[in-house]
């Protein structure tokens, strides 16, 4: 599999925190290698839209979809608690 990023996501990794880049960076080659990898998380979020989420760390989380044999990262975000 392979992933492609949306301007939206690059945008937002581009001002994330640094520790957050690295963690998402991390992650990315964990989905491109297994979406089922128990540190992803990974879960359908919106069925209707077929839109995914997965963990960035505690306070992250990444949204996206899968079309063929890529991975499209919608957005990333700050994870409200």
């Amino acid at each position: 599999m392979n992933a492609q990023l949306s301007q939206g996501a690059i945008e937002a990794l581009a001002t994330a925190p640094l520790p957050v880049q690295k963690a998402f960076i991390k992650q990315l080659n964990f989905l491109v290698r297994n979406i089922r990898h128990p540190g992803l998380r990974a879960k359908k979020f919106d069925e209707a839209a077929d839109l995914w989420q997965a963990r960035v760390n505690d306070d992250w989380r990444f949204f996206f979809t899968i079309k063929s044999d890529i991975y499209y990262i919608e957005r990333i975000t700050s994870h409200p608690k």
